[in-house]
This record gives C-alpha cells, sequence and structure tokens, in this order.
C-alpha cells in the first residue's frame, strides 16, 4: 500500500481567555466541547472517527488527572472502543500527537483520526503554575524551577546578544504585535487587556524584569484551552467527496521532528560553529518544506511560530529563514512579520497574545493554519494564504515539531 496523503477536514478552538477552575469546569467538560467543535466543524461523526490522539502536558500536575487518552471516551459514547493514547513532549505534545495520528494513516492502520490537545493551568497560583512547567527541562539540573523558562529563555537572548547583538527594543516589539494582532481574535486570551507604550519597554515598574533580561511581556500566559483536529487518509476522502467540497479543508503536505538533550547549554556549546544557534530548530523546519516540495520560507503565505518568550519568537524568524542568522531584528523593523507583511507570524496573535495551554498550543497551530489556508481566519485573515507552516518547541527547543498545511481546490 502507497503512503497516505493526509487531509485535514476541520478544526475548534476553545476561548483560551477562559478559566475553567473558576467556572467549576475539569478536563472533561473541556474535553467534550473540544470533541464536539472539532467534530462538528469537520462535518464527521463520532461513530466516524477510527483512532484518536490526545496532546497533554502536565495533567497530573496540574489537576491530578492522568490517562487522558481515554477522556474522549468518557465524553463522548460513540468513541467508546476506539483506540487512544495521550502523548508528551512538553510544549510540543499536541505537534507529537498530530504526528502520531498521521503515522498511523499513513502506515494503513486506520483511515481517520481525532486529535484533540487539552491542558488546565489556571488551577494553582502563578508561582506554583511555574513550578509545575519546569518538570519540562531536565529538573534538578537546570536553575530554579520557578524561574528555569525565564531565565533559559533570557539565556538564550544573551547568546543571541554575543553572537550578533540584540537590541531589547526588537523584543519588546515582537510583544507588542502578538497582543495587537490577538485583539482582532475572538480566542485570543489577551484579546480585551489594556496595554500602554511603557508596556512593552524597559520600564521597571511597568514591565518588570521576571528573571535575567525576561521581563512581564516578553512571557507568554498561563492558560487553560483546547484544540482539535480530524484528520483523514485520501481513500477515505475519494470515498467521502462531500467532506472536502467548497475548499474548507486542507492538506498536510510536510512536516519536521527533530529531538535533541534537555538542558540549554549543551545546545547553545554544539552551535558555537553553526550559522545557527539552535540548528535542529532550523532543520526541522527545512524537513517541513522539503517534504512538502518547497524550496524556501518564501514559498508559504503565513507562519505560526512558538513565541513562549520573545526570544524564542526572535530566533524563530532567521531559524525559518525570513531573515539571515542574528538579523531578526530586520524583519521586525521592516514589518516583514506584520499580518500585511512579506511573511507574516501569528497573524492571530501566537502564544504571548492569544495564550500557551502547553498541550494544546500544537494543535491550535495547525488549527489557525487550516482556518487561514481556507479562507475562514476572520479578522485575523491574511489575504490569500494558500500554505501555512508551524514551528513548534517543547522545552529550550528539546523537541522540535513542524507542519506544512495547504489549502484544497474549492
Amino acid at each position: 500500500m502507497g503512503q497516505q496523503g493526509i487531509w485535514v477536514l476541520g478544526g475548534y478552538q476553545s476561548d483560551f481567555a477562559r478559566n475553567l477552575t473558576r467556572e467549576g469546569e475539569a478536563f472533561d467538560a473541556l474535553t467534550a466541547e473540544v470533541v464536539r467543535g472539532t467534530l462538528g466543524d469537520a462535518g464527521v461523526r463520532a461513530v466516524d472517527v477510527e483512532t484518536v490522539h490526545v496532546g497533554n502536558a502536565f495533567g497530573q500536575l496540574f489537576t491530578g488527572q492522568g490517562h487522558l487518552g481515554a477522556m474522549p471516551a468518557t465524553v463522548e459514547p460513540d468513541l467508546w472502543g476506539r483506540p487512544a493514547a495521550r502523548h508528551e513532549a512538553a510544549c510540543a505534545s499536541g505537534s507529537i500527537a498530530i504526528l502520531a495520528a498521521m503515522a498511523e494513516l499513513e502506515a494503513g492502520r486506520y483511515a481517520t483520526a481525532l486529535v484533540v490537545g487539552l491542558e488546565l493551568e489556571r488551577t494553582v497560583p502563578g508561582d506554583t503554575a511555574a513550578q509545575h512547567l519546569g518538570a519540562a527541562s531536565w529538573v534538578g539540573h537546570e536553575g530554579s524551577p520557578k524561574y528555569v523558562w525565564p531565565q533559559g529563555f533570557s539565556d538564550l537572548a544573551d547568546e543571541y546578544d554575543r553572537r550578533y547583538g540584540l537590541d531589547d527594543a526588537h523584543l519588546h516589539a515582537f510583544a507588542a504585535m502578538a497582543v495587537r494582532n490577538a485583539r482582532d481574535n475572538p480566542n485570543a486570551q489577551t484579546r480585551g487587556w489594556q496595554f500602554g507604550e511603557a508596556s512593552f519597554s524597559d520600564d521597571d515598574d511597568v514591565n518588570p524584569v521576571v528573571a535575567g533580561r525576561t521581563r512581564r511581556t516578553d512571557c507568554s500566559q498561563v492558560t487553560d484551552g483546547g484544540a482539535g483536529l480530524v484528520l483523514a487518509t485520501d481513500s477515505w476522502v475519494r470515498g467521502h467527496p462531500g467532506a472536502v467540497a467548497g475548499g474548507r479543508a486542507a492538506r498536510i503536505t510536510g512536516w519536521g521532528h527533530r529531538t535533541v538533550g534537555l538542558p540549554l547549554a549543551p545546545k547553545l556549546e554544539r552551535s558555537r560553529e553553526d550559522t545557527h544557534v539552535m540548528p535542529h530548530v532550523r532543520d526541522a523546519f527545512a524537513d517541513a518544506l522539503r517534504r512538502a516540495g518547497l524550496g524556501s520560507v518564501d514559498d508559504l503565505s503565513a507562519v505560526e511560530v512558538h513565541d513562549c518568550f520573545t526570544a524564542s519568537g526572535y530566533l524563530a524568524i532567521d531559524h525559518t529563514g525570513i531573515a539571515d542568522p542574528g538579523e531578526s531584528w530586520k524583519a521586525i523593523e521592516s514589518g516583514d512579520i506584520e499580518r500585511t507583511g512579506r511573511i507574516p507570524v501569528n497573524p492571530g496573535g501566537g502564544l504571548i497574545g492569544g495564550g500557551h495551554p502547553v498541550g494544546a498550543t500544537g494543535v491550535r497551530m495547525a488549527v489557525d493554519a487550516l482556518r487561514q489556508v481556507t479562507g475562514t481566519a476572520g479578522a485575523t485573515q491574511v489575504p490569500g494564504a494558500r500554505r501555512v507552516g508551524t514551528l513548534n518547541i517543547g522545552g529550550s527547543t528539546a523537541t522540535t515539531c513542524s507542519l506544512v498545511l495547504e489549502g484544497a481546490p474549492a
């Protein structure tokens, strides 16, 4: 049997501004909303789903709930008996769930798959949440769990500064773009937040330091939320042509996946003689472009990148090839990455503006890519978008995944 092409039939995202704990809701309610919303958007019945994949990073730490692969069947009786699994890869958990589902479909085991990414993080105070998120580092070997990520991405910014020079004003400008784009996104966590000009500056009172050179608005948010996709093979689509009628479906034409060690310092040391700070991140994105038959990032209409901090967003600009190594600032100053620019980055606000429910982020990126290439992204739409790439990282880029989604003819 030849390798199957993979279609995305529909997708769904919850409102990332919600606090489900305050609403008295838990994983069952979030899963039910995402499963039903995803199936409804795809026009697929639960009984027609043949396999289920769940992305989740920190379920036990934030809620005590493990075994989340079984949660979709718990809330949707017609999924009873379907094979299902939970996938954990820190912030790349959702993308790993997508890749696992794709592999099953491509192998011919199943013809349709439901992928959901789920995370509840607003169950505990902020300091406790930061400690829980530190579980994605090399625990006991990389600083304080409370500050491991803001400090780690400050260290990444320092490495850029050492190699190329880095003006923090460009990091602030990236954050300002993220929240500006999020204002047009009806599911974005910060869409109604108020910011002043000093919010994106070195003003210690308005934008205080969290750790190192990482300031408040350099950080993505602690978020509750979920997202989902329905995937199908070429052979299934041939038997159900109505599922892709009207140009509302897309194809996954490329993918990349690279994994390296947990700690940050060896990554930086290994790349001393390389053109890029994180060559495996560059290579994961390049793999996706190559598999999609594309020559460069300029063959894409937009890119969804992993701006858990402004430093990772800055890294994504040159590692995707939008700018030359160390020159991400040029793309920021020129407006190349704005929604109306040469290669729009995170037109819906990304993680900083949109929110970052860790296990859902990779799936949410793919949902936003689907919306863009099918012309259904509303106020965040990039005009004429046909191909969109994603770049999703876990930890200090220990796991990196990329996808390319391409719109199907109407």
